[in-house]
């Protein structure tokens, strides 16, 4: 797709104050548009402790690791075929399998369920692979959910994965950096009114919301491995992913930072032409550490 295309249609429904039931249908249908690369994949449902998960896997060529795949949704949207969709491309540009949990969500299932569930799942592949050889990916709200894990896996004593990749990462749910007012209005998709209920939703005390598990920016970010953080030049949550990056590196933890100019939140899922090269490049840090 080009991203002309794909600004126009966001611009309309950004305007849309949905109910939450109908942003979760509208999610789950995004998911199943996302999942073309499935009929290149075997799909194995499994039952972890607490939440479904799918087991996706190439039908041929699979490396030793996995993929770990926390989908975003505000931890208030997306289920099981959300959440297959982008892990599809991923099992299918990284050559590996990806494990993608539809964690409980919030309201029915607030702070800390998403991240009980994100742990069973990993410690599933844990079970199965070397923790070096375990990428973890995930966007907006999931890309929070995998430092939040990885602090607590430090926390709890387990190894750390080999790799995270963070698309437009929401690691503050107290919307403290600068772009939520400097690209208000540059953001075709996402609106600082909607996260603030969904951050309401996952976590109703507003003072609760520095907790380094909600929003692991104020963690201690030391000790983890190497970040490659990406995130649109024109998002509201763009000073989210800066620092992130900053704090990661202030903390001695390697970090690479692409801010893809003019594009939106979540960019990367469109898998729009003018930015091919980040799909490559994700593509071939799976590759390197499931290999």
């Amino acid at each position: 797709m080009h991203a002309a295309f794909v600004r126009r249609r966001l611009r309309r429904l950004k305007a849309l104050q949905e109910p939450l039931q109908v942003e979760r249908m509208t999610q789950e249908l995004a998911g199943a548009l996302l999942g073309k690369d499935r009929r290149r994949l075997q799909s194995q449902e499994i039952q972890l402790p607490r939440c479904r998960a799918a087991l996706l896997s190439p039908k041929q060529g699979a490396g030793e690791g996995a993929i770990l795949y926390l989908h975003g949704g505000g931890y208030c949207c997306g289920d099981l075929t959300y959440a297959c969709g982008y892990g599809s491309v991923l099992s299918a540009d990284g050559s590996a399998h990806t494990l993608c949990p539809a964690y409980r969500l919030a309201p029915e299932s607030p702070f800390p369920v998403a991240l009980e569930d994100a742990l069973d799942a990993y410690r599933f592949l844990l079970d199965r692979c070397s923790a070096q050889k375990i990428a973890l990916v995930g966007e907006s709200a999931g890309g929070g959910l995998i430092y939040a894990l990885c602090l607590q896996c430090k926390a709890l004593g387990l190894p750390l994965p080999g790799a995270l990749i963070p698309i437009s990462p929401w690691v503050d749910l107290t919307q403290s950096g600068p772009s939520y007012a400097q690209n208000r209005e540059a953001d075709p998709s996402m609106t600082k009114e909607r996260l603030d209920r969904f951050a309401a939703a996952y976590v109703p005390d507003p003072a609760d919301r520095m907790q380094p598990l909600v929003s692991p920016l104020y963690g201690d970010l030391s000790g983890l491995p190497e970040s490659r953080i990406y995130v649109g030049g024109d998002e509201i949550m763009q000073s989210d992913a800066v620092r992130l990056h900053e704090a990661l590196t202030e903390a001695g933890s390697p970090s690479r930072l692409t801010v893809a100019e003019g594009m939106w939140h979540g960019y990367v899922l469109y898998d729009l032409k003018e930015r091919r090269a980040d799909r490559e490049a994700i593509a071939a840090c799976l590759r390197e550490v499931t290999r």
